[in-house]
């Protein structure tokens, strides 16, 4: 990998943009997937038949909200890194972009798994999320390790619902 690159004195983008742009996106998800699962948990995911190693219902919840915490860190500090010039600056705009899409996926699975009853539409939802997810990190690694780090317990529990995913639609 790539070394690191000088973190600049100053992010370009003023402290109150940089928060906004980062806790605005990851609750706008973080409220998408609330309102897509609220019906659905208790009625249709609760009739579904689920793998041994389905968690309770109440652990989601919690581990989301960790994670959006984690996400949200990993793209202010990202956001920070402004100040670079040439390739590296296309490079930066390349990290954000992932960090964007990923983000978007993520938006998109609760509410083709939970609303629109598609669970192979979400495994294939899912399945993007968790290539996006790395490549988020990988771009991310050269301009900011404890962003990309930060982003790793997303990975490993993307993957883990890809495989929950994958169980659900093979069980139903």
């Amino acid at each position: 990998m790539p070394t690191a690159l000088p973190v600049p004195d100053a992010p370009a983008l003023s402290p109150w943009l940089r928060l906004a742009l980062a806790i605005l996106p990851v609750a706008a998800t973080a409220l998408v997937g609330s309102a897509s699962t609220q019906e659905s948990i208790p009625t249709w995911y609760a009739g579904l038949a689920k793998p041994s190693f389905n968690p309770p219902n109440w652990v989601f919840p919690v581990a989301w909200t960790i994670l959006y915490t984690m996400i949200a860190i990993s793209v202010w500090r990202l956001l920070g890194v402004i100040a670079i010039t040439g390739s590296s600056r296309r490079g930066w705009w390349l990290a954000l972009a992932a960090f964007y899409v990923q983000l978007a996926l993520n938006a998109a699975w609760s509410p083709v798994f939970f609303t629109a009853h598609a669970i192979g539409a979400a495994l294939v939802v899912v399945a993007a999320l968790l290539v996006m997810v790395l490549w988020t990190i990988r771009l991310s690694w050269r301009y900011d390790r404890l962003a990309a780090w930060l982003l790793v317990p997303y990975a490993a529990w993307v993957a883990f619902a890809t495989v929950l995913n994958a169980a659900i639609l093979r069980l139903n």
